[in-house]
């Protein structure tokens, strides 16, 4: 099993302090959780993509190209990039750089995104924003493979013989399809012979393990062979402590505090007590048995081969978090990488023709 640490880059006073950083220093502690990423031995650093409050994470290439320029192993996933708002054209031009920059690391995460907000700010309608994210990947995905594009488009202007540059590096860039409750992601996912990624965080698991079962049905259904799905699954926090009783007297204060944030904006609450929580959520807290069973449980409904946790503190002290997350990778990770399988593909660069992967490109 692969491990990812992502943010979303939420921009919100802390939970337990109330202290809200300014957004220079929360651009720069993302930064800083990294390459802590990387110096631990997480296989991938994802940044979200989101253009409404409480999110600052408006420029994923931007955030993920100072990461690359910092960082040499750690590949780089967007979690996720919003296809329905954005011109593919531009898109792919960012992407493409992006890639070269890090020397092939990247993978993306599409979606079509949420939020009344970032909708309006982009003209998308409820209505049309499935249309426009099926259409957004497809030409995306022709100008990652064709030299000369040509597409009859209905959301932006039609394509005739582009060419687009840079050429892309990676041949082409893995693409994993983010879905939350959607069959239509699962559907597009699965007709191209795309990983998916489940967001796997705001309910418990049975609407997951749902659409991971429709995605498989659908796989199957486009002819595809069993042996190459490759499933991912998100988590809804993160504390490893020696014992469950030290996580849960650590946690609880946050959760309160994120309750009482959810109930104070509208936002509809899903488990009232932080016992429940760490029951019946994909949170990991708790002691290093415990989150290696509560994966293991996950894993019989997902099959899935990669997992992405919190790289925010969301509350715990610095040095709470490093140790989390240290004995998250010594203590957690490592054992699951031994008795769950890896995605049915090479971590490294898709660089057909070459042997061994280049280097990236440096100033």
């Amino acid at each position: 099993m692969k491990f990812l640490a992502i943010t979303l880059i939420t921009h919100r006073p802390d939970p337990i302090t109330g202290i809200q950083r300014t957004t220079h220093d929360r651009f720069r502690e993302v930064v800083d959780h990294a390459v802590l990423a990387e110096e631990l031995g997480f296989d991938g650093f994802g940044v979200g993509e989101r253009h409404e409050r409480p999110f600052i994470s408006s420029s994923p290439t931007v955030v993920l190209s100072h990461v690359a320029a910092l960082t040499s192993r750690i590949r780089l996933f967007t979690a996720v990039t919003t296809l329905s708002l954005l011109d593919p054209v531009r898109a792919y031009e960012d992407y493409a750089t992006l890639d070269h920059l890090s020397g092939g690391r990247l993978d993306l995460i599409i979606g079509k995104g949420n939020g009344t907000a970032q909708r309006d700010l982009f003209h998308v309608t409820p209505e049309d924003q499935w249309d426009r994210n099926a259409e957004s990947y497809e030409v995306f995905r022709k100008l990652w493979r064709q030299d000369k594009v040509t597409a009859d488009t209905r959301f932006r202007p039609p394509l005739t013989d582009a060419e687009v540059w840079p050429r892309p590096y990676q041949r082409p860039v893995r693409v994993w399809h983010g879905s939350a409750t959607s069959k239509e992601s699962v559907d597009l996912a699965a007709r191209y012979g795309d990983p998916l990624f489940s967001a796997n965080v705001t309910h418990p698991i049975k609407p997951y393990a749902e659409l991971v079962r429709h995605y498989r049905d659908r796989w199957a259904h486009y002819g595809h062979d069993p042996a190459r799905i490759a499933v991912g699954a998100g988590t809804a926090g993160l504390y490893v402590a020696r014992t469950s009783q030290e996580a849960v007297k650590v946690y609880r204060p946050i959760f309160e505090s994120t309750l009482a944030f959810q109930r104070e904006s509208g936002l509809p609450v899903v488990f009232e007590t932080v016992e429940d929580f760490v029951a019946r959520s994909s949170a990991l807290i708790g002691s290093p048995q415990q989150i290696i069973d509560k994966v293991h449980r996950y894993h019989a409904e997902f099959g899935h081969s990669a997992l992405h946790v919190q790289a925010d503190a969301n509350g715990l002290t610095p040095s709470q978090h490093r140790t989390s997350l240290e004995l998250f990778q010594s203590e957690v990770a490592a054992p699951l990488r031994h008795t769950l399988p890896d995605p049915p593909f090479p971590w490294a660069p898709v660089l057909p023709g070459h042997s061994e992967p280049r280097e990236p490109v440096r100033a």
